[in-house]
């Protein structure tokens, strides 16, 4: 067992809402929980969760690198995914991602040096009429991101954590 007690009690939990023959219908809720607890998803902690709920590794691991809130390798501390689909990308979601990668130093898919910010393209969030649209950590979502905006999210996050 790779996970707390606490985790592997919340896939649990995750599972007793599905029939028994439907085990796999738990694999996004405790991919999820592994990545709350690990902060990505390693191989051995996709096998471990397959082996938990039930299912063929491989249908685990398939979920884990189809969806993007899902990270099969590192990331740093604030993951911010922007949306640059079409939509988006009318709106300045294309600028404010570049706004960001110039602020950062990092281009998509890579990590500051202090391990702090990956910067990540997202799919589609659902509110293109608020565009730019990002989503930190998978669970915060900014809208209408002026280069302000980001300026200020961004230094907000760089202080978390850190003495006042």
């Amino acid at each position: 067992m790779l996970l707390s007690a606490q985790a592997y009690e919340k896939i649990d939990r995750e599972l007793a809402k599905f029939p028994g023959d439907q085990r796999q219908s738990a694999i996004m809720a405790s991919l999820a929980i592994a990545q709350e607890e690990k902060g990505w998803l390693p191989a051995e902690i996709i096998e471990d969760v397959a082996n938990y709920i039930g299912v063929p590794p491989i249908a685990v691991q398939e979920v884990a690198t189809f969806y993007n809130m899902f990270d099969v390798k590192p990331v740093g501390t604030h993951k911010i995914a922007v949306c640059t689909n079409l939509p988006c990308a009318l709106r300045n979601g294309v600028s404010a991602a570049d706004y960001l990668k110039r602020k950062l130093g990092v281009d998509f898919r890579e990590t500051t040096a202090d391990g702090k910010f990956t910067l990540i393209e997202g799919e589609c969030m659902g509110a293109c009429g608020d565009s730019p649209v990002l989503i930190v950590n998978n669970k915060h979502m900014c809208v209408r991101m002026s280069e302000q905006k980001l300026d200020a999210l961004v230094d907000g996050l760089k202080s978390q954590g850190e003495p006042a």
